[in-house]
């Protein structure tokens, strides 16, 4: 009985030390989500009637699915940039046009998951719409992936132009056929845009803005966003007639990674 009665207390004394230990061990904590510099804003705060057709939280861009960091469909900026697209803005509502804006800010996160699918070539699920005449293996040697973008330092962001009234666009459906981004406009993705040659994100040297086979209202659609754009204080990247950058940038050498979405940017 004795040997019972000491077995009992070694038993409980362990126990009670085990519970000491546990209270004293600190409780593990989420590390939490980073949030934008309040130089950041979301463009609805700055200018309303831009149009936004944020391509990245959904599953109708280059890879088929929606992309790591997009939380909600929403254009964030550095301040400065969303003025700059105001000012713009202002100047062709009167002209019966608006902007239209596919990616804004966009967190390193989902700059990391391009280059993931890149890297994967087995997955070549949108590559009849996005780069028909791209082998995959070439799209880091390209350009068309690099493993840092201008856009995670928050002042470049993909546009269009749209004619006014804006047509009503459909959403994209998951397996439907897809045709070549630089199929003639009446035949590829139906997108309210005015015709630029090409659609968004099209993998192929016929995006380059001043491609020269691209002329007639193609070109002067190109021409027409630039000159405004550049009035602005954007610059263009010659490979992409839809992508440019508010200079001087107020972060160049920043890369963030908070997400898209509105908390972000909460009170700025």
């Amino acid at each position: 009985m004795t040997g019972l009665l000491s077995a009992s207390r070694v038993l409980a004394a362990a126990a009670a030390t085990l519970l000491a230990v546990t209270a004293a061990a600190p409780v593990a904590q989420a590390k939490p989500e980073p949030k934008a510099p309040g130089e950041f804003v979301a463009l609805r705060s700055v200018d309303p009637t831009i149009i936004q057709e944020m391509r990245y939280p959904t599953g109708h861009d280059f890879m088929g699915v929606p992309v790591d960091g997009y939380r909600q469909s929403l254009c964030i900026l550095t301040r400065p940039a969303a003025e700059a697209l105001h000012r713009a803005q202002l100047r062709l509502l009167p002209q019966g046009y608006s902007l239209k804006v596919y990616d804004c800010y966009r967190p390193q996160r989902a700059v990391d998951h391009f280059v993931r699918w890149a890297k994967d070539l087995d997955d070549a699920s949108m590559k009849g719409e996005f780069y028909p005449q791209v082998d995959k293996t070439r799209l880091f040697a390209d350009g068309y992936i690099a493993e840092k973008s201008g856009h995670s330092r928050g002042s470049t962001v993909d546009l269009t132009l749209v004619r006014l009234p804006a047509a009503a666009t459909r959403p994209y459906r998951p397996g439907e056929e897809l045709v070549p981004c630089y199929a003639p406009q009446a035949e590829r993705f139906p997108d309210n845009s005015v015709d630029m040659g090409t659609g968004f994100d099209c993998f192929d040297t016929l995006s380059h803005t001043d491609d020269p086979r691209i002329q007639g209202v193609q070109r002067a659609n190109r021409q027409f966003l630039r000159t405004t754009l550049t009035d602005a204080g954007f610059v263009n990247l010659a490979e992409e007639w839809w992508h440019y950058t508010f200079k001087p940038e107020l972060f160049p050498d920043t890369y963030f990674d908070f997400p898209v979405a509105r908390r972000s940017v909460a009170g700025h």
